[in-house]
């Protein structure tokens, strides 16, 4: 059976994907920045009609045409889309790969007669990307390389043996080669790659390069170039539809944990634990409730995770009855396997992950947060904070010295301090309008600042740090710079 490949090119891909989201009328161009200019990215036909092309700047495009309209190309939204696509046109072929951002091929070697014949498949195949709103342009060849020409060149089908008459009348750019080497190839009178087929090998080579002899022989079928398609991604999402509407709260969370049910054995055979899920209850009047949770770890047990949206499903309203409901874990993480034992450990650990994730959902999980040591003698540098959900604890390493306090503020500095023996801290002063007598004073500790960090609250130079215990019951925690003679309180103790 002889080799078919069907090539789809999607010249117009970004665009008609912006225009779904948001219809202009009129002509319409996606821009993209290149350097320090702003370049035509994707086209719209009415935008092609006033004269502009691709990679054009936008002001000369501007100077053409004032009244485009434009847009910044968002190529991650583009990227999207083709793989949508990719997905949706496995049902012309098992063997479907992207090839380039706005195009697919597809190897369907013994397909089109389940169609009907090539023609008929190709016919359907435009026909229902016109319905979806998008241009398209296809061909069918004995090869990769061939399809690829023919595509972009009006397309068709190039039939079985005829390979060489097909591609031949084609200009040498249709051979996915670079710029300078069709520019070269032209200079020397070769327009058509049917000027190329008779002739040597060997100078060709010399004169532009291996590149053009592997593409040349790749299009004319001397040299393999498989379809090799990327396996699809998991999708963790199951789908449950009711038999008869429902609006209780105990149906939804009985059909609830059947979802999850299904979704963590799902995730369990990738190894796999969720960190986002959105439930999506479908009612009868088409409209569609969403409840959405985080996780503060990965997670995979069914019952903590229904525990967790029995607040959000209360608050749905059903109107005349759920129909049916969709569960996706649309963030999903690498869960190691743990080995249970008689240890309270792993309980502990997730009693504390169940208490972020629950304040999380509720005040957001980048203000939970936790303190992390870090390596640094400066108090104010000692520690990270960072969220809870997305840290691990660390142990404080050991240290030896003074003892720190617990609480640690910017400097605030003391008023009025009694006169300063050296030495020794004051023996009275004033700090946040509250008068201090020192009862009992251990001391001092000296800190030098980091000369790599340009800090100006260090700026005064070195820092001795005193433990005052006063009279009246704070325990602060005094610093005195002895190059700009001053004191000030940044900590207090418990």
């Amino acid at each position: 059976m002889a080799r078919r490949i069907l090539s789809i090119w999607l010249p117009r891909l970004a665009c008609e994907t912006a225009l779904r989201r948001r219809p202009v009328e009129g002509p319409f161009a996606l821009t993209q920045r290149v350097g320090n200019t702003d370049h035509l990215h994707c086209l719209s036909p009415e935008a092609e009609a006033k004269g502009l092309h691709r990679l054009m700047p936008l002001a000369d495009a501007r100077a053409i045409y004032p009244a485009l309209v434009t847009r910044p190309a968002n190529l991650t939204r583009e990227s999207a889309a083709l793989d949508a696509l990719l997905r949706w046109a496995g049902r012309y072929s098992p063997m479907i790969a992207r090839d380039g951002v706005n195009a697919l091929v597809a190897d369907i070697t013994g397909v089109p007669h389940l169609f009907g014949g090539e023609a008929e498949l190709r016919a359907d195949l435009q026909d229902q990307f016109s319905r979806a709103g998008f241009t398209t342009c296809t061909a069918i060849a004995e090869t990769r390389g061939a399809a690829w020409a023919l595509a972009r060149h009006g397309g068709g089908i190039a039939r079985d043996g005829e390979l060489r008459a097909a591609i031949g009348r084609l200009p040498v750019a249709a051979l996915r080669i670079g710029d300078a080497t069709v520019e070269g190839l032209r200079r020397m009178g070769l327009q058509r790659i049917s000027d190329l087929t008779p002739l040597p090998r060997a100078p060709l080579a010399r004169r532009f390069g291996p590149d053009l002899i592997l593409r040349l022989d790749q299009a004319l079928g001397t040299q393999a170039e498989p379809v090799s398609p990327m396996a699809a991604p998991p999708h963790f999402g199951v789908r449950l539809t009711l038999p008869d509407p429902i609006g209780l709260q105990a149906d939804l969370m009985a059909g609830l944990s059947r979802l999850l049910d299904r979704l963590c054995d799902t995730l369990a055979e990738h190894h796999k634990g969720a960190r986002r899920l959105c439930l999506e209850l479908h009612r009868v009047d088409r409209e569609t409730a969403h409840v959405e949770i985080g996780l503060a770890r990965a997670m995979r047990d069914p019952k903590r995770i229904a525990a967790l949206f029995e607040k959000g499903v209360e608050q749905v309203e059903a109107g005349f009855g759920i129909e049916a409901m969709r569960l996706v874990a649309h963030v999903v993480e690498d869960l190691r396997a743990e080995q249970l034992g008689p240890t309270s450990q792993g309980r502990n650990d997730d009693a504390l992950a169940d208490l972020f994730t629950r304040l999380g959902n509720r005040l957001g999980f980048d203000n939970v947060r936790r303190l992390l040591p870090a390596e640094s003698k400066i108090p104010e540098r000692s520690f990270l904070v960072v969220p809870a959900a997305y840290s691990a604890a660390e142990t404080p390493p050991q240290r030896s010295g003074p003892q720190r306090p617990q609480i640690i503020f910017p400097p605030e500095p003391v008023m009025q301090p009694s006169l300063h023996q050296p030495g020794h801290p004051p023996a009275r002063f004033r700090w946040r309008r509250m008068a201090f007598t020192t009862l009992r004073a251990m001391g001092p500790e000296r800190i030098a600042p980091e000369w790599w960090f340009d800090d100006p609250a260090w700026r005064a130079g070195m820092r001795d740090y005193w433990r005052i215990e006063t009279r009246e019951g704070p325990r602060l925690w005094l610093f005195y710079t002895p190059q700009s003679p001053a004191w000030s309180v940044q900590g207090e103790f418990a």
